[in-house]
């Protein structure tokens, strides 16, 4: 009983998803396969154009200025999922960033961050049974995760932590 016990923790273990076993969609409509991040730090944000903490868009493209390249990156996931903050097309959020925050770090296709739809990325990043570390909501727009380089997730950030908090800056130097 105690050898099945263990075997079937070690299995669990070994297929736990990670970040980099989902493929998305970019604002332009290109699949985009999350495992082209192996071995980089990401920040998954869920964004929307006319929040009153839109303006975190012009930290976090500081941020990617900063770090982004080689070792760290940024996809952004639009949603409208609080207030119609972010009614928009594709078209029309990635207008807003590029023209408004100069947003050159990944901006993906709009997508649901909770309730019955959901994207599936977000389904693995809030729930602790997908992710194996913690559950967490999304409680509003510009909720941060950190992605560590194996693709497991290292941390999670409520919306109102701004992006140049320097405990994200620290995870992404290592220290």
């Amino acid at each position: 009983m105690l050898v099945f016990i263990l075997s079937s923790i070690l299995l669990s273990g070994q297929s736990q998803k990670t970040f980099h076993d989902f493929t998305v969609e970019t604002i332009s409509g290109e699949k985009f396969d999350l495992s082209l991040l192996k071995g980089k730090k990401v920040l998954v944000v869920n964004t929307a154009s006319k929040c009153g903490l839109t303006p975190q868009f012009e930290q976090l493209q500081a941020l990617y200025r900063k770090y982004g390249g080689k070792n760290f990156t940024i996809p952004g996931f639009s949603a409208n999922n609080f207030m119609n903050q972010e009614p928009g097309t594709n078209e029309e959020i990635i207008e807003f960033c590029t023209e408004n925050y100069g947003v050159e770090f990944p901006m993906m296709s709009k997508i649901s961050v909770k309730g019955d739809n959901m994207h599936i990325l977000y389904q693995w990043l809030s729930r602790k049974a997908e992710n194996g570390v913690m559950d967490s909501e999304v409680t509003w727009n510009f909720q941060k995760y950190l992605i560590d380089e194996n693709g497991r997730l290292a941390e999670m950030f409520s919306p109102g932590v701004k992006p140049d908090d320097p405990r994200i800056s620290s995870w992404i130097e290592g220290k």
